[in-house]
């Protein structure tokens, strides 16, 4: 239990908190030149592009996916994924759960460095550990989900296929340069908990997850265009059948399978995800319409501008774009408005993947971080994988997509 000064010290941040923001909104609605032309133009598309999130994103795509990020985080033992990243552990198996961990753990840029220096200090070695860390907030299922939902099925794709090769390619490099200090940290054993046992059976667990991820598809499932196939025509036309459909056989299996307390765990870690992104979210695509507007309408920043530092598919556009994403603090989700935004205004494909997998991975905050876990010189040589990947990953992207 927490001494009465430090729980008056939480209390007093966050009253500081509520005065800052009390006076960031009257300075703002003071200072604002809202008989501007531009910056009206710019405010009615930060609304509109919040519009067109809430009617098109929220309820079809987000809630079901809330829910999913909540299943994992209360279902899924994060013991039965971290003890696979020990000094002992098969390599083939430890790259290989490091590199998808993100999708099974559904933690976020703040979540992923306490269990990367957990595992880390107490004995991993730094090629799992730095393939986790990078999987971790690049593979967030959420954020896959969104990209592919609001940017495109052939983005979201290549962000989930980049992230999961770059996790392993990193991971690799990082054993390789620091070999000699690895045989050294690894004398350490990695202790994790046991793991504790719910009653159900393994094929009960993914029927569950799989019948809540059908239900995101079909919620999700965007109208087919003229040129596409009967099938995907006959699959929109019936979406809201198999969805109600799914939605029965999940109730039958919450009631038939899980207990009260189970239950009551999931509903408060959805809740949870849900307070934490959403706020930050809707946020993000205010600021995104104000500065960059929707596809199509222009806002406060003019579209030359964005055109010429990180349009078409050069090797400074994908190197700029990389940069920016790695020193850029994203909270979750939200490059996602801000990237529709981008791309709207002329960014190209590939700069945009690039931004992609270089910015949910790093920013300054979690650079300084990860500096006091393993040390100054490994996390220069981590930041310069990352930049290096993402650059080259988006110049072949751009090129492929051209």
């Amino acid at each position: 239990m927490k001494p009465a000064y430090y729980a008056s010290d939480e209390v007093n941040m966050k009253e500081w908190q509520k005065l800052a923001w009390i006076v960031g909104i009257f300075l703002g609605a003071y200072y604002i030149p809202w008989d501007s032309i531009l910056i009206r133009q710019a405010g009615l598309e930060a609304f509109m592009m919040l519009q067109d999130y809430a009617r098109q994103h929220v309820l079809t795509c987000l809630i079901p996916a809330f829910f999913i990020a909540g299943a994992i985080s209360v279902f899924v033992s994060q013991a039965a994924v971290l003890k696979y990243f020990g000094a002992k552990a098969n390599k083939i198996l430890s790259y290989s759960v490091a590199s998808v961990s993100g999708s099974v753990l559904a933690v976020c840029s703040c979540t992923v460095l306490p269990l990367f220096a957990g595992i880390y200090t107490r004995g991993a070695g730094i090629g799992p550990a730095t393939a986790f860390l990078y999987s971790g907030p690049a593979i967030n299922v959420l954020a896959i989900i969104l990209t592919a939902k609001v940017l495109g099925w052939q983005l979201g794709l290549a962000r989930a296929i980049g992230a999961i090769f770059f996790a392993i390619i990193t991971g690799l490099l990082m054993a390789f340069i620091f070999r000699k200090d690895d045989a050294e940290h690894e004398t350490g054993e990695l202790f994790l908990p046991e793991e504790e046992g719910n009653g159900r059976a393994l094929w009960q667990d993914a029927l569950y997850m799989l019948t809540m991820v059908l239900i995101l598809v079909f919620a999700s499932f965007a109208r087919p265009t003229e040129n596409d196939g009967i099938v995907w025509q006959m699959i929109f036309s019936v979406k809201w059948y198999l969805v109600i459909a799914l939605v029965l056989v999940l109730a039958v299996m919450l009631k038939k399978w899980f207990v009260k307390e189970e239950l009551k765990g999931w509903v408060d870690s959805t809740w949870g995800f849900a307070k934490q992104i959403l706020p930050l979210l809707l946020g993000g695509v205010l600021v995104a319409g104000f500065l960059l507007g929707r596809p199509g309408h222009p806002a406060l920043i003019p579209e030359q501008y964005i055109q010429g530092l990180v349009g078409g598919n050069s090797l400074w556009a994908n190197f700029f774009a990389s940069i920016v994403g790695a020193f850029m603090y994203f909270a979750t989700l939200t490059e996602v408005p801000i990237l529709q935004g981008l791309i709207g205004s002329g960014m190209g494909q590939g700069p945009a993947l690039a931004l992609l997998l270089a910015g949910p991975a790093l920013s300054l905050p979690s650079m300084i971080a990860i500096a006091g876990i393993m040390g100054i010189k490994k996390t220069s040589i981590y930041c310069i994988i990352v930049v290096i990947l993402s650059t080259i990953a988006g110049m072949t992207y751009g090129w492929m997509v051209a």
